[in-house]
């Protein structure tokens, strides 16, 4: 977990990594979108590239000069599960009412929720679950 947090844990990088599974993809976008400092930006996102959750693509408009969009890699959508736990968490016992996103099963249209489940496929309870440490 502590690995984890610290290439995830900080307000910015939780924001940008939001936008990217919005669809946003350039720069430009993101920056107005999150009303973000250029430098930090610019900072988090070539972290998020060197810690392989983003690729940097350039581009270029007719008449423009070389921008760059950065996309998901696998391991940054991989993330999805866990922004989509943060969701419900912040749901509960921030907002009190629902979130202004949805999470939907794209193939029925039907709303999901992150659950536990055993290696059997059956859903356990939150008050049932333990993280232990392995023994050695």
């Amino acid at each position: 977990m502590a690995r984890a947090a610290e290439v995830l844990g900080d307000r910015w990088t939780l924001l940008i990594l939001r936008e990217a599974f919005y669809g946003v993809q350039r720069y430009d976008d993101m920056r107005e979108d999150l009303g973000a400092p250029r430098s930090m930006l610019t900072d988090r996102l070539g972290k998020m590239v060197e810690t392989g959750l983003m690729t940097r693509k350039p581009y270029q408009e007719p008449g423009a000069r070389i921008r760059y969009a950065y996309s998901l890699t696998q391991r940054g959508r991989d993330v999805a599960l866990t922004m989509m736990a943060l969701t419900q968490w912040g749901e509960k016992h921030i907002l009190g009412a629902p979130a202004p996103v949805d999470i939907i099963d794209t193939t029925t249209g039907r709303p999901l929720q992150v659950a536990l489940v055993d290696d059997k496929g059956d859903r356990a309870d939150l008050k049932d679950a333990a993280i232990i440490k392995r023994k050695e």
